[in-house]
């Protein structure tokens, strides 16, 4: 059996769908609410911040991913995910299963370094500190030997369904609601963004490898790092339209800051925008040279038809 905790989210719902197309059909679905995403599925719902709940939702997992999101919350993020992580651990540890970690990049530093598995952490911001405590648990029990787990390291996301991003809401909303759309910061910055079913693929492909284990691992992206002013520039080709759009200054997020909580909480993830965002994915490209990585074009492409209402070719 293979857990997905946190099955609900784009993430974790790609992850099952990819799980049962190439490696079993024999897996549970953990959340607060579980609903089945393959009609095999288990489902299990459960509080993982309850140690007990925890262990149970892994007993009898080959592999366990942590898929687990949280809404954008200082403060929900300090006091429920190093608990939850914990408690996925120890679970993981006393049903002697492997463990997937679903990274972020939040704990980088916020410059124009190219950024690999090796980069140094170099948190700003609560957030950041916070996924960089979670990210030194992993690596603490990989070094110790007492679990065998690998982390998947993922850059922005963007993509279609559930995908939620600074990209798919300043962008893509935009132009489904024939709105001016928002670029954060310079549109002249060259952007890593992942295609949210590929960062699933990769992950399912990873935990299914056993030699991948005992690793970081960066998920791939499409490599020609596109700024944004050609990331709207190639969507207005596909769309058949001009995408008109304008660049919004820092000043202007922080006055947002002031009657918006959830801009508020964008205020430590701006730096990065005043930068090119350069993530170096060869490791994997290399250990997985057949992987099939989604263009920009086609992702923009996909997007369009589900905005349309026309079914995935």
């Amino acid at each position: 059996m293979q857990t997905i905790l946190g099955a609900n989210g784009q993430i974790g719902e790609e992850l099952a769908r990819e799980l049962k197309r190439n490696f079993t059909s024999v897996i549970r679905i953990v959340s607060l609410q579980a609903n089945k995403v393959n009609d095999t599925d288990e489902v299990f719902s459960a509080d993982l911040s309850i140690k007990e709940k925890a262990i149970e939702a892994v007993r009898g997992s080959e592999i366990a991913y942590f898929t687990l999101g949280l809404p954008i919350s200082s403060n929900l993020w300090e006091s429920k995910f190093p608990v939850i992580l914990r408690n996925v651990i120890d679970a993981c540890k006393i049903n002697g299963t492997k463990l997937v970690f679903f990274d972020n990049t939040y704990m980088y530093p916020q410059d124009d370094r190219n950024l690999t598995e090796n980069t140094p952490f170099s948190p700003l911001g609560r957030k950041a500190k916070v996924r960089r405590k979670m990210a030194d648990m992993v690596l603490k029990e990989i070094q110790s030997g007492e679990l065998e787990a690998v982390i998947c390291r993922a850059p922005e996301f963007y993509g279609p369904a559930k995908t939620q991003s600074i990209t798919n809401t300043l962008v893509f909303d935009n132009i489904k609601e024939g709105k001016t759309l928002k670029v954060p910061l310079s549109d002249r910055k060259k952007r890593s963004l992942i295609w949210t079913p590929d960062a699933s693929r990769a992950t399912a492909l990873i935990g299914n490898t056993p030699d991948a284990y005992g690793q970081t691992w960066h998920l791939p992206v499409d490599s020609s790092h596109p700024t944004y002013k050609e990331f709207i520039q190639m969507a207005s080709g596909i769309y058949g339209k001009t995408l008109k759009y304008t660049v919004v200054p820092k000043v202007l997020f922080k006055i947002g800051s002031w009657f918006n909580p959830k801009v508020k909480e964008l205020l430590e993830l701006l730096p990065r925008y005043s930068y090119d965002n350069l993530f170096d994915d060869s490791k994997f490209r290399k250990r997985f040279p057949e992987f099939k990585v989604t263009s920009y074009r086609d992702g923009i492409e996909q997007i369009k038809r589900e905005q349309s209402g026309e079914k995935k070719l």
